[in-house]
């Protein structure tokens, strides 16, 4: 079960942290990430976690403005959020893979399981 939180409304230029809250059977788990949907636009992919290794991978819209990271326990992603633009604005989600292959991280629908969302709003 993947729980996530931390979203707002902020204006341009300010940060936001989400937190991705992993419960239950993790064992097994490949990969952690986020995704994001606007409204009218498909699911994209913003970062991973490949858990295996450590290697982190950003869409290049978020890139130098997004960091992922992990807590010590290993269940707790964080996606920190800085220099948020209008354009950043969606439901944001957390999803975790099991079965996924690094060639596919990019994909929505590699990931086995899904958090809620936690919707993000940029105001300019």
């Amino acid at each position: 079960q993947l729980q996530a939180s931390g979203g707002g409304l902020v204006q341009a230029g300010a940060s936001l942290r989400l937190s991705c809250a992993a419960s239950g059977r993790t064992f097994g788990t490949r990969a952690m990430g986020w995704f994001r949907q606007a409204p009218g636009k498909e699911r994209e992919f913003v970062a991973t976690l490949w858990l295996s290794g450590g290697n982190l991978y950003y869409a290049d819209s978020v890139k130098g403005r997004f960091t992922l990271s992990r807590s010590n326990a290993m269940n707790t992603v964080y996606l920190q959020m800085n220099s948020l633009k209008p354009e950043d604005t969606a439901v944001y989600y957390c999803a975790a893979g099991r079965t996924i292959i690094l060639s596919q991280i990019r994909a929505h629908n590699s990931y086995n399981y899904w958090g809620p969302g936690t919707l993000v709003t940029v105001s300019s």
